[in-house]
This record gives structure tokens, C-alpha cells and sequence, in this order.
């Protein structure tokens, strides 16, 4: 018998699901919601050494993609794009590739993950980059085909998968499970699998931009400041980070042309723009390395 991936199988505690009344059914799809954060939980070893094998492709001026098909690829996609607003980051660091094009964000289209992607110029993974497959059955073609024109481009890969036997797995360097078991109902994937990809994929995506020396503590650094609220925004950032009024905060920021990390560090450290940029420049982005090299005090965020 062909497998049959655990989401694809009938979940004997929904078996009644069409019976009940709404509240029991809210209550149903509940308790099985609640398996979601123990199944990511589990997998965190695996995400981990994701998220490390990551941030050694960053560091190599590689890229990272997400591959995924319907469900699975909207979440990839929508994780990607947050990324720019919240943290700063460019397209080119996680570029996500949906089943069917972009198009496919707003309108499904089922047909396309039964086709291998079709890349415009310069969007094919290289050598230097890491592909992740994003696909709950572990075994959708589209995600089969990337993960292996990245094996052949000498791309780094993995596969996040809802399934522990994932017929992929064979062409990923690591595979992340996500063991959600049955859907409350049968084949529906948005739901349990679905949720815990978010979880996962969010988990990722924070860990690796807060290693990357994007937060201060816990605020955001790097944010946009492309419009009056967003700098208005990195005002107040500042002036929490920095114990400083927001009038002193909004003048750094200002002799800092806008950088909120630049403008942090020569708060901090007491220095102008440039020396701050300069030291963030040599920690790789990291404010807390750069403040340290600038001075020799205790400094705590």
C-alpha cells in the first residue's frame, strides 16, 4: 500500500464532527488545536540547528527560500514578507517562491504544485543559499522538484514537514517535524498543520533575525522608518532603549539619517553617527557587539 501521510488519515475523535452541536464542535476542533504547541515543542532541536545552519548562510552572503504549494506556501510567503516592515530585511535575504506564482497568495491554485517552479532570472537558489520545503503531506512535487534542483545547484536543504516518514526527507540535509497527526478533519491541512507551520516558521524567522542583531533586548531596531508613523515608532524604540526623552531620541535618530541601530549605539556609547556606524559595522550588525567595543562600562538593555 502507497504511504499515507498522517494528515491524510480520519482522526477517530472527529468521526461524529458533522453531529454536534456548535459549541461541542468549537471544543472539538479546540482540544485538537491544543496539540499544535507539543508538536512544535518537540521539534525545537531540529529548528534549532535550522535556524544555526541559517545564520552560517547569512553570514556567507547566501539567501534563504521557502518552497511550498496552497497552504503551506501562503504561510511560507506571508512570513517572508512581514520580515521587510518588521525587521528591516531586504527581499533578497528570504525570498519565498508559492506554488503558481504570486498570484497564488490571493487565488488558489491547486494545479500548480503538481509542477516544478519556474524561476525568473536570478531567483534560482546557488551554492551559497539554503532551501527550506515547506509541505504538510511530505510529498508535494513542487517542493519535490525545488529540493532537488537545489541538491544539484550544491544549495544546503531542508524539509518542514508534518510527517515523520515524509518521502522528501531523502532530499533534505535536515528535516523539522511537525507531528500534528490527523486533521479534526480528514485532509483539511489548513488547520492543525497548517498551525503549527505558522508557529514554526515564525519561530524560525524571529530567532534568526534576533540572532542576527536585530532586536535591543526585546524592541525592534531595525524596523522601517519609511513614513512619519514608522519613525515615530523608532522615536519611542529609542527612547526606551536608551532611557532618553523622546526629544533627545528623535534628534539621534535624525544625525543618524534615519538608522535606528546606528542612532542606539551612539546613545548608548556616547559617540557620534559615524564612529557608531563604523563599530556596527565591524559586528556584523550586532548592536550589543558594537556597543561593547566602544566602551568599556556596564551596559545593560
Amino acid at each position: 500500500m502507497p504511504h499515507q501521510p498522517p494528515t491524510e488519515r480520519r482522526n477517530p475523535a472527529s468521526a461524529s464532527i458533522d453531529r454536534l452541536d456548535t459549541l461541542p464542535l468549537l471544543e472539538l476542533i479546540n482540544d485538537q488545536d491544543a496539540i499544535v504547541a507539543g508538536a512544535v515543542r518537540a521539534a525545537l532541536p531540529q529548528l534549532a540547528a535550522l535556524v544555526d545552519a541559517a545564520l552560517a548562510v547569512l553570514a556567507g552572503g547566501g539567501r534563504i527560500h521557502y518552497y511550498g504549494a496552497g497552504t503551506s506556501g501562503r504561510l511560507a510567503l506571508g512570513d517572508a514578507v512581514e520580515l521587510g516592515p518588521t525587521y528591516g530585511v531586504g527581499p533578497d535575504t528570504v525570498v519565498a517562491h508559492l506554488a503558481g506564482g504570486p498570484g497564488a497568495g490571493g487565488r488558489a491554485r491547486e494545479d500548480a504544485e503538481d509542477h516544478a517552479p519556474e524561476e525568473p532570472p536570478g531567483a534560482a537558489p546557488t551554492a551559497a543559499d539554503l532551501v527550506i520545503g515547506i509541505t504538510a503531506s511530505g510529498r508535494t512535487p513542487y517542493v519535490a522538484a525545488a529540493l532537488r534542483a537545489a541538491r544539484a545547484a550544491g544549495a544546503a536543504t531542508a524539509l518542514l514537514s508534518n510527517d515523520p516518514a515524509a518521502p522528501l526527507a531523502e532530499l533534505a540535509d535536515l528535516h523539522v517535524v511537525l507531528d500534528t497527526g490527523p486533521e479534526v478533519v480528514t485532509g483539511s491541512t489548513r488547520m492543525k498543520a497548517g498551525t503549527a507551520q505558522k508557529l514554526a516558521l515564525n519561530a524560525f524567522s524571529t530567532a534568526l533575525m534576533v540572532r542576527s542583531g536585530r532586536t535591543w533586548s526585546n524592541l525592534m531596531i531595525t524596523a522601517s522608518t519609511h513614513n512619519a508613523k514608522l519613525r515615530e515608532r523608532a522615536v519611542r524604540t529609542l527612547a526606551t532603549a536608551c532611557e532618553v526623552p523622546e526629544p533627545v531620541a528623535a534628534e539621534a535618530l535624525a544625525a543618524a539619517d534615519h538608522e535606528t541601530p546606528t542612532a542606539l549605539v551612539a546613545l548608548v556609547a556616547g559617540v557620534g553617527p559615524a564612529e557608531a556606524r563604523a563599530a556596527l559595522a565591524v559586528a556584523g550588525g550586532h548592536p550589543w557587539s558594537a556597543v561593547k567595543s566602544l566602551t568599556s562600562r556596564q551596559v545593560t538593555p
